[in-house]
């Protein structure tokens, strides 16, 4: 063993693993054991061995996401029904999916609700179940699941069978019927929500409308499915919206006085609430010559939203803003995200202060967090503020250029030489802005710049988020760290068998750091592989995430880190400064006695809104995309093939980002294999290979706004095999294939092998 390297960790016994899962509070995966037992990297691989043997031997259950339980289990998330009240006045719960009657369901206790309307008997929700030391649950209420989660979301459509509703949801694959007394009054194209009704004998299901939301024509529906099909809730209580109405400007009492520091927002020029604001100056202190002072203010929410009390019930709900290109559902009220919250130029805000030091490095020698009043100098935005650096200011950043903008740029380099020192993970791919026009169409898509002075305001917020996150831990806060857990080491193993396909080599036999990913990500630079490689490194790594507990951040390779920043549109940001607050004894506001225990839950849930949120904005984006491309049916695009399946290849067009499918069934000039171990698909007779990250020209077939879906045929693409049939156009020989396979195999012609295996060797 070489000098100062770990010895590695012994392998547990299976006793050890056992106990560990029984006495964890739902299924666990093997990383989270191999972490339990201090296993790193190839001392995981018995550990998986380990595993599977218990399964196969009945003593341990798995569950989704390869993750197990002891036997008889229940997930750490389900639907439960409640059944009835016990004789202390608890709510008693069974799982809705318990399998069969012969073993009892485990005893469920649901926790009062601290959120909303009590459950009533008879109720199903979604729980968090907790196991506890006697082999029983406790049940904390995620939400309620009403009616409203059966009803189905689509266009209403009339034909000369009647009416009926094709639903939005490409996974719902068949139409609902609408009886004409059950039309609700819906008029064709509208789109609508449909509520299915018990079956009527054979055919398809009939439903009754029970909402009109608008025609889909109108430009404002696409986000609109988004809102209802992600579920997102859009309507503020009554006592959140007046709350939020009531509220006043602060004064300077009992908060640091910074109205005379120029500090300036910068931010996109369609950002509609500002909440963080940045200054800099080079030290004073002789004793750290070289080094930098940076203000970052950040929007005090929590002066506004105080624990428990109506606002923070609703932003909790939603856990963070989702951003469509023509709407915001906010996390609060307008009255207080675009207004109160927000750092308007020229007016006075409150705002929570994070004053940093660095050294003449880049690294953070020291912070002081304050509750301040401020005014902020300028709204600016990045390409205004990049143009001004490069010798064009205006009227608005020539007066701030030398005392302001310069100083802001001096600290940003220091920073950034931190930052390649550091080694984060440096995965570029191309982000596209869908830009609208006036009358709410899509004008265009377009690349989105990024300038240096994107850059700049991410130096100056990650810096922000460490100090908070070491501040908490100083002062032992609970903290709500945002983790970025080191890659999967199957996923990694997976990843560099891809690569050494294209001739790269993915370090094997130590500990993976970003700077390893660097390394290939760098030399794919100018190479035709580049995009596919930035894309399979994300893919390979794992998922950020809220939690109490610090993993560490992989991605940004730091110890440690929480999010700070963003009060106004992240909930995580909120307990962050509650957490300080109280903390550091900065007045009212800050967090409660109990709310350290309730960060588990928290985390788990904001987790959860935030997936949520990305999800739908993804689902709006695809269906502008295809209303934009709707128009252009039969046109030609150049693109990339970004996935390669059974059923067909995924393509992704250059000049708009959109993703499409070429099914397989219009690849008729062969019959293609899909090889999943070198992600292609391969021609029995021509050997003609079609492989992930490879260049295509394809033919649009179908854009539908309504489900998001794009149909592409291949034009040309493809590498031409050693069994390809001279003389022959690359996709001329339609109706050849797979029957003609099948005629010669009849004729007693060897066949093919179909072990996928067996070609791989």
């Amino acid at each position: 063993m070489a000098k100062g390297q770990k010895k590695p960790a012994p392998l547990p016994s299976r006793e050890q693993v056992l106990d560990f899962v029984r006495s964890s509070a739902g299924p666990v995966g093997k990383r989270e054991i191999a972490r339990a037992f201090g296993l790193r990297g190839p001392d995981k691989i018995p550990l998986k061995a380990m595993l599977k043997k218990l399964q196969e031997e009945g003593l341990l259950d798995r569950g989704r996401g390869r993750r197990v339980a002891a036997p008889g289990a229940l997930p750490p998330v389900g639907v439960v029904e409640i059944t009835g009240i016990d004789p202390d006045g608890e709510l008693l719960a069974r799982p809705v999916n318990w399998p069969g009657t012969t073993t009892p369901a485990p005893r469920i206790v649901m926790a009062p609700e601290r959120r909303g309307p009590a459950s009533a008997v008879g109720d199903r929700v979604l729980a968090r179940l907790t196991r506890l030391d006697d082999g029983s649950y406790e049940g904390h209420t995620v939400r309620r699941l009403s009616e409203r989660a059966d009803r189905v979301l689509g266009v209403y459509e009339v034909t000369e069978k009647g009416g009926f509703v094709r639903p939005t949801d490409r996974k719902l694959r068949h139409v609902l019927t609408i009886p004409r007394v059950d039309t609700g009054g819906a008029e064709p194209g509208e789109l609508v929500l449909a509520e299915p009704q018990p079956g009527r004998g054979y055919g398809l299901q009939p439903a009754r409308i029970v909402e009109r939301l608008g025609r889909t024509d109108n430009p404002r529906a696409i986000s609109l499915i988004a809102v209802h099909t992600h579920d997102i809730p859009t309507a503020f209580p009554p006592a959140a919206l007046a709350q939020a109405e009531a509220a006043q400007p602060v004064t300077p009492a009992g908060r640091l006085d910074l109205r005379r520091v120029p500090l300036v927002t910068i931010d996109g020029a369609d950002a509609r609430d500002f909440d963080d604001a940045v200054w800099a100056e080079p030290d004073p202190d002789t004793a750290n010559e070289g080094g930098w002072h940076l203000v970052v203010a950040i929007a005090d929410v929590a002066h506004y939203v105080r624990p428990d009390d109506p606002l923070d019930r609703a932003a909790y709900e939603r856990g963070n803003s989702v951003y469509f290109p023509d709407r915001v559902v906010p996390m609060l009220p307008e009255a207080l995200s675009n207004d109160l919250c927000s750092l308007r130029p020229n007016e006075d805000r409150a705002c929570l202060a994070a004053q940093l030091w660095i050294d003449g490095h880049g690294r953070l020698k020291r912070h002081r967090f304050d509750r301040a009043i401020m005014r902020s100098a300028a709204r600016l935005i990045y390409d205004q503020v990049q143009a001004a650096l490069d010798g064009r200011p205006d009227d608005t950043t020539g007066p701030l250029l030398e005392p302001v903008l310069k100083p802001l740029y001096g600290a940003y380099r220091l920073l950034a030489r931190a930052r390649k020192r550091r080694g984060t993970l440096e995965i570029e791919l191309p982000e596209r802005q869908i830009v609208l026009g006036g009358d709410g169409k899509v004008a265009r898509i377009a690349p989105r710049a990024r300038f240096d002075s994107h850059k700049l305001i991410e130096e100056f917020m990650i810096l922000a988020n460490v100090a908070a996150a070491e501040a908490l831990e100083a002062k032992r806060q609970p903290c709500m760290y945002r983790v970025h857990d080191a890659p999967d080491p199957e996923r990694v193993q997976a990843l560099r068998e891809f690569l050494e396909t294209l001739g790269f080599t993915l370090a094997k036999g130590q500990v993976l750091k970003p700077a390893q990913f660097n390394q290939i990500l760098e030399r794919s630079t100018g190479t035709p592989h580049a995009r596919m490689i930035h894309e399979l490194v994300l893919r390979s790594q794992a998922q950020a995430q809220y939690s109490p507990d610090n993993l560490g951040h992989f991605g940004l390779a730091l110890r440690r880190y929480a999010h700070f920043t963003s009060p106004i549109r992240r909930y995580s940001d909120l307990l962050v400064h509650r957490a300080l607050i109280g903390g550091f004894g900065l007045g009212a506001g800050g967090i409660g006695p109990d709310a350290g225990a309730r960060f588990p839950e928290a985390g788990e849930h904001i987790s959860g809104t935030e997936r949520r949120a990305v999800a739908a904005e993804r689902d709006a984006a695809d269906r502008y995309i295809a209303a934009f491309l709707a128009d252009r049916v039969g046109a030609t695009f150049a693109g990339a093939i970004s996935g390669v399946t059974r059923f067909g290849l995924f393509v992704t067009l250059d000049e708009t980002g959109a993703d499409g499918l070429v099914p397989m069934r219009r690849l008729s000039d062969d019959f293609y294999e899909h090889d999943e171990a070198n992600h292609c698909l391969v021609g029995r007779s021509s050997g003609r290979r079609f492989d992930l990250g490879g260049a295509v020209q394809v033919r649009l077939v179908e854009a539908d706004p309504v489900t998001a879906s794009l149909l592409f045929d291949l034009v040309e693409g493809g590498t031409e095999g050693a069994g390809g049939r001279p003389g022959r156009g690359r996709f001329a020989a339609r109706g050849r294939g797979r029957k003609q396979d099948r005629h010669k195999e009849k004729k007693g012609k060897p066949k093919r092998s179909k072990d996928k295996r067996s070609r791989r060797r």
